[in-house]
């Protein structure tokens, strides 16, 4: 895929979250129409490949809105970028169940690494930004991946969304 027409996206898990799981809170909605805004307003501006990280919180929100896009055209494409093969296993098994319900759907899975380490997070999150030219980011102004990543694409000299809450 040309990394012209690639859009990744980056964004807080649900301990920074102000509603935290419960995405029946109005701002949480609010948040899904807007990310799906971008996700559109990007696909009209010639972007049909999209990259997610695959975490919980805001990663699979954009993943479904991608999804929600896919229905409509289908040359959209959604790459799950998975840090490690067992991202998902430690987690809560509602919380399993969505992520591999949500992988089975993507277009693509890449694996940036077969173990876990300290820095993978930051690898995958370098491998999306490097093969884009746009990035969405849900960001709360505060430190974490979330910030590196929108750092990262700004050396890299990305087309950053920025979506506060």
């Amino acid at each position: 895929m040309h990394r012209n027409v690639c859009c990744s996206f980056t964004g807080h898990r649900p301990e920074k979250l102000p509603w935290g799981t419960d995405e029946n809170d109005p701002r949480c909605t609010a948040l899904k129409k807007h990310l799906y805004k971008e996700v559109t307003s990007a696909y009209h501006l010639g972007y049909s490949h999209f990259l997610c990280g695959m975490a919980r919180g805001t990663d699979l929100y954009f993943c479904e809105a991608v999804l929600r896009l896919r229905d409509l055209h289908s040359d959209v494409k959604i790459e799950a970028a998975i840090p490690f093969p067992k991202q998902a296993h430690r987690w809560k098994t509602s919380e399993q169940s969505r992520y591999y319900q949500l992988l089975d759907r993507c277009n693509y899975q890449t694996i940036v690494q077969q173990q876990y380490t300290q820095g993978c997070m930051h690898r995958r999150n370098r491998y999306m930004v490097d093969h884009s030219t746009r990035l969405i980011a849900v960001y709360n102004g505060t430190g974490g991946g979330t910030l590196y990543t929108i750092n990262y694409a700004n050396k890299q000299d990305l087309d950053i969304i920025l979506l506060p809450f």
